[in-house]
């Protein structure tokens, strides 16, 4: 049942519309921004494909973002090379962090922090045993998947890639500038870059014609604050086990799963569940 108060500001803004033009009519309509309702709606509507899709068609996926977030990786060491010595390095290198976000959001690639939101507000509206099973079954496909592709692009580029090139040595040292952050540190680091990809998902729908701006202002504040992402950190994690910098059991166990929880945290535990909760009362 509509709310009378409702009514009467719908009323009065059909009076205020009336005596506009139809083109006028339709600025003003292109002109509101979607409502957070609409916004829930369709990434709702995006996360139920997404559980129902083919495993086969979740692990390609999955295994294909995983290949493309190491892209920031090798943009990050690219910048770091090219601004040796200059005092903003960092924050200059980490506009390289961005590039692989902006290939695997944009490509509709599965990444596993993006279905810390997506395929979570389906099961928040509606939760039922098919979808709690369905949603650990994504995630565990896609969190593999990722790291396999992760995996491979490690093993490229410290196996295969020219051990004095200067843009491997360059990866290497943003991997161990990463791999400072250890344990419980990484775990609260990873929140907040959970929360923000997240965000990013959140923001999409509304942001039509200036999503590589979006994608690439986030990715780029996750990489410039220090924050953790279990999927780009594996990549930088595998470099160093593989160079011999630390042993795979503490790449995992002392970075990669503290991250992995923070960025589910950040992701479902506080986005999701904080945009789920702004909309409860209007579905």
């Amino acid at each position: 049942m509509t709310h009378p108060d409702r009514e009467d500001v719908s009323r009065e803004l059909a009076q205020d519309e009336a005596g506009l033009s139809r083109r006028e009519r339709s600025k003003v309509k292109d002109s509101q921004r979607l409502s957070a309702l609409t916004v829930f709606s369709v990434i709702r509507r995006e996360g139920e494909e997404e559980l129902h899709r083919p495993a086969a068609s979740l692990w390609w996926s999955g295994i294909a973002a995983g290949f493309g977030i190491s892209t920031s990786v090798l943009c990050q060491g690219l910048l770091y090379d090219a601004y040796e010595g200059h005092p903003q390095r960092e924050i200059i290198a980490a506009w390289g962090y961005a590039m692989g976000f902006i290939l695997v959001v944009l490509s509709r690639l599965q990444l596993f922090t993006e279905n810390t939101l997506s395929v979570v507000l389906p099961l928040l509206a509606g939760p039922s045993g098919t979808r709690f099973y369905r949603t650990g079954r994504l995630w565990l496909i896609v969190l593999l998947a990722n790291m396999i592709g992760t995996m491979a692009s490690a093993i490229i580029a410290v196996t295969i890639g020219s051990p004095d090139s200067e843009l491997i040595a360059a990866m290497l040292e943003v991997s161990r500038h990463a791999a400072e952050s250890r344990g419980m540190e990484a775990l609260l680091n990873g929140v907040p870059a959970g929360f923000f990809v997240a965000a990013i998902v959140w923001m999409l729908p509304s942001s039509k014609g200036f999503e590589i701006i979006v994608v690439g202002l986030f990715a780029w504040l996750i990489a410039a604050g220090g924050f953790t992402h279990v999927i780009a950190g594996s990549t930088e994690m595998f470099m160093l086990a593989l160079h011999g910098d630390m042993s795979f059991g503490e790449a995992i166990g002392m970075h990669l799963l503290p991250t992995l929880i923070g960025n589910v945290i950040g992701g479902t535990g506080l986005f999701a569940l904080l945009a789920y909760g702004q909309i409860q009362a209007e579905i």
